[in-house]
């Protein structure tokens, strides 16, 4: 299966995944990343569906875009996280004053 690849004009302002660049030889024998030093780069979203992990290239007019919305998706994540985090708190909070009573 071909990885997808994003156009800027259409990138969501929230993305779940990591940005990362992906170091890896060609297969061509005469090419300079053959000896392993010099390997090609290729900046990718990467995200897990379905218990596997996928991948999406990047366009690189993109990436700046699409790390901004990774960034603000773990941001709101963060934040549900806190917010679950005080409601359990609270809730626990009171189940043991009710039982100090």
């Amino acid at each position: 299966m071909m990885p997808a690849t994003v156009r800027s004009r259409s990138i969501p302002q929230m993305i779940r995944g990591s940005v990362v660049v992906r170091r890896r030889r060609c297969g061509k024998p005469n090419c300079r990343c053959a000896d392993g030093q010099q390997l090609h780069e290729q900046t990718v979203l990467s995200y897990s569906e379905g218990g596997r992990s996928r991948t999406v290239i990047l366009d690189p007019a993109d990436i700046k875009a699409v790390r901004a919305a990774v960034n603000r998706y773990r941001a709101a994540q963060a934040r549900l996280e806190a917010a679950g985090n005080a409601g359990l708190a609270a809730l626990v909070r009171r189940a043991a004053a009710r039982r100090r009573r």
